[in-house]
């Protein structure tokens, strides 16, 4: 019988695991990069959670260094949202001091600077710009995204939508400004103003976000899946979440179960506490295939220790991909 989980993600260049934290994202992510790299592609796995734990799976530092290699035919990256918010200070310092020519910053831009980067939305910004830089780049075969937990998830995804609405208007003002001054500048019988370079910015932002849009709702491109394990308030939220998603049109590719005890070990004599909480999760895998039927795309059981280092790493891809 041919793996689903395994089929679906060889058709999707990105492929992002999501849900509610500490459920397996980030190993589901490793393996399946793993996986994917043994198959001779070129890959990278990237982590958007600021609490993201890569660098503990694969252990290596991998946290703010960029793409890092970790075997052939993959990279792991942990992007550092505050580096990221530095960076786009300095570029905006430098883009005012262009269009303007200005020797320096006017202390009351520069306070403005300050203040906008400790927005607390500014970290998802900061990470949102980050991943379209990644993933409109187009250096690798596949991306797998370690999303944050779900509601985060969820603000990152609409991050696009929000972004270029703004912009939409921003740019629409602008034109109208830029269609002013030209009409102003004729009838004053002056040469026509120069290139508008806030304009011009303005277009690069939307491209960009258009590019990185278009990417997460691409069907034929990107799978988005789900992280359950057999627990009540689990199944609730993740179907809550599932419809949210659907919103934003990212194409759900399926779902994974996660820690699942195996049944043999009622036949051991196993204590009644694991008596019962067997007989839980029996009730609650019934709950998933009854809710969820076919996009249920893998059991994965729970494991003997931590998913860290290539081995296990190793061990894992064979149990969801083979």
């Amino acid at each position: 019988m041919p793996n689903q989980l395994a089929e679906i993600v060889k058709q999707h260049s990105y492929v992002m695991f999501g849900g509610k934290g500490g459920l397996g994202k980030t190993t589901f992510s490793a393996a399946t990069a793993f996986w994917l790299a043994q198959q001779g592609k070129k890959v990278l796995v990237f982590s958007v959670d600021p609490q993201a734990s890569l660098s503990d799976i694969f252990q290596k530092d991998i946290f703010g260094k960029g793409a890092v290699p970790i075997m052939q035919n993959l990279w792991a990256q942990e992007i550092d949202a505050d580096s990221h918010i530095k960076d786009y200070q300095e570029e905006i310092r430098k883009k005012i001091l262009d269009m303007y020519g200005f020797d320096k910053i006017p202390d009351e831009i520069e306070d403005y600077i300050a203040a906008a980067s400790a927005e607390p939305a500014m970290e998802e910004s900061a990470i949102f710009d980050a991943v379209v830089d990644i993933v409109v780049k187009g250096d690798y075969d596949y991306y797998i995204y370690d999303l944050v937990p779900l509601g985060h998830a969820l603000y990152y995804l609409s991050m696009a939508k929000v972004y270029d609405e703004w912009i939409n208007k921003i740019t629409k003002l602008r034109e109208e400004m830029r269609e002013y001054e030209t009409m102003v500048s004729k009838i004053k019988r002056q040469k026509e103003t120069d290139e508008d370079k806030i304009l011009t910015e303005l277009q690069y932002i939307k491209g960009r976000i258009n590019s990185s849009s278009r990417i997460l709702t691409d069907k034929d491109k990107t799978a988005f899946f789900f992280v359950v394990v057999p627990e009540e308030m689990i199944i609730l939220d993740t179907q809550k979440a599932a419809e949210l998603f659907a919103k934003f049109d990212v194409p759900i590719g399926g779902y994974v179960v996660n820690r699942v005890l195996p049944t043999e070990l009622l036949q051991q004599g196993v204590p009644a506490y694991l008596q019962n909480r067997l007989a839980m999760q029996s009730r609650y895998l019934d709950e998933i295939k009854t809710k969820l039927g076919n996009q249920v795309l893998a059991h994965v059981p729970e494991m003997e220790r931590d998913v860290t280092g290539l081995k296990m790493i190793e061990k894992l891809a064979n149990i969801m991909y083979c």
